[in-house]
């Protein structure tokens, strides 16, 4: 039997992240990207935090959320220095802020360190009126890791979960480094742990229509993808409008 599910281009448009994060993107790259983020209507624009002006010049006004990344990529910037930068991208328009634990603290096991962490970082960003996304960097963990945070963010009141940076490379049998993002094993591991009002974002390796798909009948609420612009022109090519449809989709990785 084929996948199906029923959804429409703005809801598809609105589970996109769309990001712009790779450290070599430039100033007009950026602003490409934005510009595409508001013609694309997608939930948020994920940007480095000096770029939040930029976006805020381009978005103000817009259906598009400024998403600025805190301690990115890889979480390793003291809890003081995290709850600063958090609370100056609250304060400078970020509606929604995603950070990144300090996977060295998870991977040892101090777990009071990491829930004190995410804790004070989720309680600055609301006082200034955004959300978290608490990003797990799954590569490099293992799933009792990945439960604990769950159970953490779930207790602490995080809006999301995430499972990767997109840039969590880890080195390979063959020397090579690479990673695999977002899973679907890692993906239902999360539903499983998380409590009903904790969201799920999928990153990292969403990178067609039939991943986002894929990921949506999972019960995932957001992705992070810089292709959002070819994911949704494939979907109106496969039937996609403004109603919802059933569609088909291949499963990931397929």
């Amino acid at each position: 039997m084929p996948n199906t599910i029923t959804v429409s281009v703005p809801q598809i448009a609105k589970m996109i992240d769309y990001s712009l994060l790779h450290p070599t993107l430039t100033d007009a790259d950026v602003l490409s990207g934005l510009q595409n983020a508001r013609d694309t209507h997608v939930a948020t624009a994920c940007i480095k935090p000096y770029h939040i002006p930029l976006a805020r010049q381009e978005l103000d006004g817009t259906d598009v959320l400024i998403c600025p990344v805190i301690g990115f990529p890889h979480g390793n910037s003291t809890t003081e220095i995290k709850v600063a930068e958090a609370t100056a991208a609250a304060r400078a328009g970020g509606a929604e802020i995603d950070m990144v634990v300090n996977v060295g603290k998870v991977l040892s096991g101090d777990w009071g360190y990491v829930r004190n962490e995410i804790e004070k970082i989720n309680k600055a960003v609301m006082d200034n009126g955004a959300t978290l996304k608490v990003i797990f960097e799954n590569d490099y963990l293992k799933p009792e890791h990945i439960i604990q945070l769950c159970k953490i963010c779930t207790e602490v009141g995080a809006a999301f979960v995430k499972t990767s940076t997109g840039y969590g490379f880890v080195k390979q049998a063959d020397g090579s480094y690479n990673y695999k993002g977002a899973t679907v094993e890692h993906l239902k591991l999360m539903k499983e742990n998380v409590g009903e009002e904790v969201q799920i974002k999928a990153a990292g390796g969403v990178r067609t229509l039939d991943d986002l798909l894929h990921a949506r009948s999972l019960g995932v609420n957001r992705v992070g993808a810089s292709a959002a612009v070819a994911i949704l022109e494939e979907a109106r090519r496969r039937g996609i409008g403004g109603d919802p449809v059933e569609v088909s989709f291949k499963l990931m990785g397929e």
